[in-house]
């Protein structure tokens, strides 16, 4: 088995944003912020947080989070916009009330959207981003390949399914209700599954020497998982992301990367 370890590229992305970071504050007097509105305190978003406010330390970003109400976030937001200090916001996801997803991200504006979530990005989606570095970084190609995306959501499936179709690649998509989808499975060279339903691809669904990207977050009685059923990484002849430390870290990387260059905007 051939392991996708993203931590591995990730020590080399977050040196040289560490770099672009000081150059922007001894060069431009510019230090790059990033504001996380954070209403759903539940261990899994609490985690994430942590790990966005450790990088951001790491490389010199201010991070500052903002623990409200859902009925705060719009004003709150009108405000970030405003803010010139602050070059990008995230909206934690899940909100509380999943129905006022979309208002609430298409109110931030699109430059300082920094997790490419807006219905109209100017920034590229992190974790789709974080998946096709991990995939350059490990030579895979993806052209002349059956490409299967499990999972259609706005984190990683839709955006994902848009920038590989705009670079020219050949991409099948499904979610969980896609009928049939063991067969689509073993008809593909390289699956990329977030779905976040535990267990779902088995080690007899994959085709000989193919390529898995288990983006997914599900929760069992050993907590965090991904979509992978833990059998599939007996096999030796496919190449697969870590049970940890494989798409994570890169996104990390990409939303900060998002932020450098939001911050980078700002100068010119």
């Amino acid at each position: 088995m051939r392991s996708l370890n993203g931590q591995e590229i990730a020590d080399f992305i977050k040196e040289r944003q560490a770099h672009q970071v000081r150059g922007l504050i001894q060069a431009h007097h510019i230090l790059p912020k990033l504001a996380i509105i954070h209403t759903n305190h539940t261990p899994i978003v609490n985690t994430y947080l942590k790990l966005k406010q450790k990088y951001g330390a790491d490389i010199g970003v201010e991070v500052e989070v903002f623990s409200i109400d859902q009925s705060k976030a719009l004003p709150l937001i009108k405000k970030l916009n405003a803010d010139s200090t602050v070059h990008g916001i995230i909206v934690q996801l899940p909100i509380p009330d999943p129905d006022q997803t979309t208002e609430i991200l298409d109110s931030v504006l699109p430059q300082k959207d920094v997790d490419g979530l807006h219905s109209r990005p100017i920034l590229d989606a992190a974790t789709p981003t974080a998946i096709l570095w991990l995939l350059a970084g490990y030579n895979v190609e993806l052209k002349n390949k059956q490409v299967l995306i499990l999972g259609q959501g706005r984190l990683v499936g839709l955006p994902l399914a848009r920038m590989l179709k705009n670079s020219g690649v050949q991409v099948t998509t499904a979610d969980r209700s896609t009928k049939d989808i063991s067969q689509k499975v073993r008809e593909a060279d390289v699956v990329i599954s977030a779905t976040g339903v535990a267990g779902l691809i088995k080690a007899n669904m994959l085709k000989k020497d193919a390529v898995i990207v288990d983006a997914g977050v599900a929760t069992d009685k050993n907590g965090f998982v991904g979509d992978v059923d833990p059998a599939v990484r007996q096999r030796q002849d496919i190449t697969i992301t870590p049970e940890k430390g494989g798409v994570g870290p890169l996104t990390v990387c990409a939303l900060f990367d998002n932020v450098i260059r939001a911050a980078q905007a700002q100068k010119n």
